[in-house]
């Protein structure tokens, strides 16, 4: 698959990937970590790999040609 998305899209969701990932533990309480650990690997995962479903489906390219 051809990425879709371009760097500054790719290191915003790498960050907020990891902030939904490690905010549980200090904030929320290690009961909800489990929930937001899930939520945040989505933009991790998509951001880490360069590709978003979403934008392949909606015909969005925020990566350059």
């Amino acid at each position: 698959m051809e990425q879709n998305e371009g760097m500054l899209d790719r290191t915003l969701r790498v960050i907020v990937g990891l902030a939904l990932i490690a905010s549980p533990l200090g904030i929320y309480g290690i009961e909800n970590a489990n929930v937001w650990g899930w939520v945040g690997l989505l933009p991790l995962v998509t951001g880490l790999w360069g590709f978003c479903p979403a934008y392949k489906l909606f015909g969005i390219k925020t990566r350059s040609a």
